[in-house]
């Protein structure tokens, strides 16, 4: 990665996410400074972030106001957006009014602050279900399957940044991460409490946190990328057999006889983000991370 140090912060949100915890001090360590949106400053997440060295500015996306947001982005760099409201089961109206609505509240602030770079964590769940290969950046997005509201207000919220590219110059970059995993993140362990219906043999895309941050520095630093997506995802999908293996639970012959279906569901090429962006996965498959220590 090539490190670019600015006088002026990147603005990341979700800093005390799963992903934004463990992001920003990977972007400080490239000697970006960083201003971090954090909704409770005091929170043991949020002191981390400042003893890296990240500036903490306090905000929830749900109740900023406009002022607010421009407070938020005012004297920043660039946006690298990652908050988003998922995991809570959230409502569809609340999925809108954070995922899609303050999303473009948050990159219209940015524009009439003059900060025009803004990379866009959105995620492969966009794509839908009904494919018959691995889907790269150019497949039709099918039906919502599966995710609830979350990824329609993804697919919502990239619609919209989209259209802000186009009508006020929006320098976009959209990243559709796969299933974010590693560093300590209990991410697998919480999708092997969902109850599941799947074949053994069906595959989860995922990619780690590491690859995470490689890819959405790639995207934020290349220049002449606007409006350009990007699958950021593993070189190869680990079956439920294997993440079954890796957690320590026996396989049922039931799930065997399960019917196949979906074999495609979230399945995604990162041929462009290796053509265009130089990207190239440092785990490419879950079990080289497992080996690495880097679970």
């Amino acid at each position: 990665m090539t490190t670019t140090t600015s006088a002026k912060p990147v603005l990341i949100t979700g800093g005390t996410g799963k992903v934004g915890s463990r992001l920003i001090p990977r972007v400080l360590s490239q000697g970006d400074a960083v201003r971090a949106l954090v909704r409770d400053p005091e929170s043991e997440a949020a002191l981390r972030l400042r003893a890296a060295g990240a500036e903490l500015v306090v905000g929830d996306l749900a109740t900023l106001d406009a002022a607010g947001f421009k407070d938020v982005v005012d004297g920043t760099s660039a946006v690298i957006h990652l908050a988003a409201t998922f995991r809570d089961a959230p409502t569809p109206e609340r999925a809108t009014a954070v995922n899609t609505d303050a999303t473009t509240a948050l990159a219209e602030a940015a524009l009439d602050a003059g900060v025009t770079r803004f990379v866009f964590a959105s995620t492969n769940l966009v794509y839908g279900a009904g494919h018959h290969a691995p889907q790269d950046e150019q497949t039709e997005l099918g039906p919502i399957a599966w995710g609830g509201p979350y990824p329609e207000s993804k697919v919502a919220a990239e619609k919209s940044l989209q259209d802000l590219r186009i009508r006020r110059g929006l320098d976009l970059r959209v990243v559709r991460l796969a299933f974010v995993y590693g560093d300590g993140d209990p991410h697998i362990e919480e999708f092997m409490q969902r109850p599941l219906d799947w074949h053994s043999s069906r595959r989860l895309q995922m990619v780690h946190h590491a690859d995470v941050a490689q890819g959405v520095l790639l995207a934020l630093r290349a220049e002449g990328l606007s409006g350009e997506v990007f699958n950021i995802a593993d070189d190869s999908a680990a079956t439920l057999a294997e993440i079954y293996r890796y957690v320590g639970r026996e396989l049922t012959p039931e799930m065997a006889e399960r019917d196949v279906t979906e074999p495609w569901f979230g399945i995604v090429q990162n041929g462009k983000a290796r053509r265009v962006l130089g990207y190239r996965p440092l785990y490419p498959t879950m079990w080289q991370a497992v080996d690495a220590g880097a679970m």
